[in-house]
């Protein structure tokens, strides 16, 4: 099964317990295929290293490290228009295009609002964690 999480998935799975941590040990135990893309590693980068609660950076590229070594790197070449209020967003569905993603995991609602895109489920973190236990 291969999927998409959306940054605040990662963020959140760092931080504090709860369905998306539990999907950060789903990706650890392999029990579904991370895809990733440039645009979303840069995304998450800036993130952990702007974010509220202070990350040391060797920490930071630790997480980096696990995900690019479960995950698959695509670079879409198709750009997308889906998400209107957010156009940023559509980068998470660039890349589940390119590998024929099954699911994106967001907690953003200008993702979650679409519920499906050319086949694939936007759903949230608790949703996924019902799906791969």
């Amino acid at each position: 099964m291969k999927v998409i999480l959306d940054t605040n998935v990662i963020v959140s799975g760092i931080f504090w317990k709860g369905a998306s941590e539990k999907v950060l040990y789903a990706l650890a135990d392999d029990k579904f295929k991370l895809v990733i893309s440039s645009r979303i590693i840069t995304e998450i980068i800036k993130t952990l290293t702007n974010f509220k609660i202070k990350l040391p950076f060797d920490e930071i590229l630790l997480w980096l490290s696990i995900l690019l070594w479960k995950a698959e790197l695509v670079e879409p070449e198709e750009r997308v228009d889906v998400i209107k209020d957010d156009p940023d967003d559509n980068k998470f569905i660039e890349a589940a295009i390119v590998e024929n993603a099954d699911y994106i995991v967001s907690q953003d609602k200008h993702l979650l609002n679409i519920k499906e895109y050319k086949g694939i489920k936007i759903i949230l973190p608790e949703d996924f964690v019902k799906i791969i236990s």
